[in-house]
């Protein structure tokens, strides 16, 4: 398998496992706090990133690397998790989803200012039609029950973040291997939330065991080994086209709720998701004329940019 289709598997496993991660948040939220939510998740996330760490001999990353490790371990591993999972107690699923989709475009803009992305016209209408069903997704999905502005502003906050994280992110990866960024990142996070070690354990003692493997599984799956295949393909692609791509999860969620949960989508929410992958699709592709000379071995000039 070559290195580009690897990328594409490897961005593929991390939509899907981020997908599910809202599914098994609905468990885990109920029996634990915010900040303990995302203190066990990442405890858990870090315990099996150490163990693969060990298991492949990873060593500690070059120095150069350490500040966008740093940055993106407070930004998205910390910060990013914390008032997501707070967000999400005080606005209605639709609104959370919504804002928190505001996250790509603003990787986008960032990633064009700081380091120099290009914004080609493909990749632009593509995520102008996915937000579009993103938006639709989210006003599907919407209580109807009203949004307080401290949720509104966590919302906001944690698209801030989750741009910022992966804008960090991306420099690191040219210094260290994607492992090593994913492993100290998420430590670094676990450490911005151990001021929520007390409710951690106080909570773990009455919550019912469904909850806590939802909570592990969060921690091992959708964040240890989800946040190591982004880091993979984001190492192989530009930040604005991974953000892009992240648009598939509204529509794998409303798909794996349907499938796990029992909760049959609308037509307004099945639209939605149909338009959330149409714009990956479009934002992924390439010009007529660049693929035929890809069809007819001609090397392609910008190997990093892989779905």
């Amino acid at each position: 398998m070559n290195v580009s289709r690897t990328a594409a598997a490897a961005a593929t496993v991390t939509v899907v496992l981020w997908a599910s991660a809202f599914v098994s948040i609905r468990s885990a939220g109920d029996a634990y706090s915010p900040g303990a939510l995302a203190l066990g998740r990442l405890s858990a996330g870090s315990l099996a990133l150490g163990v693969m760490c060990l298991v492949r001999r990873e060593g500690w990353p070059p120095r150069a690397a350490w500040r966008g490790i740093a940055i993106s371990g407070v930004l998205w591993f910390g910060v990013y998790m914390v008032v997501l999972n707070w967000g999400e107690q005080e606005v209605d699923a639709g609104t959370a989803a919504l804002i928190v989709n505001i996250g790509p475009l603003l990787i986008a803009l960032l990633g064009s200012r700081l380091l120099g992305d290009a914004m080609p016209p493909r990749l632009l209408a593509g995520m102008a039609v996915s937000f579009a069903g993103a938006v639709t997704v989210g006003l599907s999905m919407s209580g109807g029950g009203g949004s307080s502005v401290l949720g509104v502003a966590l919302c906001l906050l944690a698209a801030v973040a989750y741009a910022g994280g992966v804008v960090a992110q991306k420099p690191a990866l040219g210094q260290a291997g994607a492992l090593q960024v994913t492993t100290f990142g998420c430590l670094i996070g676990a450490v911005v939330c151990l001021p929520f070690a007390g409710q951690l354990v106080h909570q773990a003692s009455d919550a019912p065991l469904s909850a806590t493997l939802n909570m592990v599984y969060l921690g091992v799956f959708p964040t240890a080994l989800a946040f190591t295949t982004w880091a993979y393909a984001l190492a192989r692609t530009t930040a604005s086209r991974m953000g892009a791509t992240t648009y598939a999860v509204p529509a794998l969620v409303v798909l794996m709720a349907w499938l796990v949960l029992g909760e049959v989508p609308g037509l307004l929410t099945l639209g939605g998701g149909v338009l959330c992958l149409a714009g990956v699709a479009v934002s992924r592709s390439r010009p007529r004329a660049r693929a035929a000379e890809r069809a007819a071995g001609v090397s392609d000039p910008q190997p990093e940019q892989v779905p």
